[in-house]
């Protein structure tokens, strides 16, 4: 199961002193990447580098990274060696709005000939990534489906996100404040708050 299954936990386990490229190259080894040559695992190693958008930092020890592109490197480390089973949780957490799209279109193109689970706080990264999507309350499963009929059946509205400059609990307040004043108490909930990012 080892050789076909690829794990990105919601915090980064990575070593300190390796580069992006030599943790692909040992995470390669380690799944044994059966009949692949010498070059063909190169050549995987380079691709998933420019995909998850680290190119530039190939060379760089894992401890000088940002948080985003220890992100990006967990999730290429999931992929690296052929894997078949993905388990993504939270792959994208910490990461601006900008790099969460650009690894929602990476993944989009690796899930062909994989299975991937992913745990998200974000539903419109359900939405994009996910083909049945489940969603938990309280540690439990309350329902299962496709995004289409998740929407049909509980209804669809608009969602704002934003992104504070500063992590403030009474500028959440006052956003809150504003948007029930101007869009009607029943109408306006938020959504989440993860870190800076509001979503109502």
């Amino acid at each position: 199961m080892r050789k076909i299954m690829g794990v990105c936990p919601q915090h980064d386990i990575l070593f300190d002193l390796l580069t992006p490229y030599e943790h692909l190259k040992i995470f390669q080894a380690f799944k044994g990447s059966k009949g692949a040559t010498k070059a063909d695992r190169k050549k995987e190693i380079e691709k998933l580098l420019t995909d998850v958008g680290i190119w530039d930092m190939r060379n760089t020890k894992a401890k000088n990274l940002s948080g985003g592109s220890r992100r990006k490197l967990s999730v290429a480390i999931a992929l690296c060696g052929n894997s078949k089973y993905v388990m993504l949780d939270e792959p994208t957490a910490g990461m601006d709005l900008q790099a969460r799209r650009s690894l929602w279109n990476m993944l989009r193109e690796y899930r062909r000939g994989r299975i991937i689970i992913l745990t998200t706080h974000y539903m419109d990264e359900a939405d994009v990534l996910g083909d049945r999507i489940g969603i938990m309350k309280n540690g439990k499963l309350v329902t299962l489906g496709s995004s289409l009929f998740l929407k049909k059946r509980y209804g669809v509205g608009y969602n704002l996100t934003m992104v504070l400059n500063e992590a403030d609990k009474s500028l959440t307040d006052d956003i809150d404040y504003y948007l029930k004043e101007h869009l009607g108490n029943q109408d306006v909930r938020k959504l989440s708050e993860i870190g800076r990012e509001l979503t109502f």
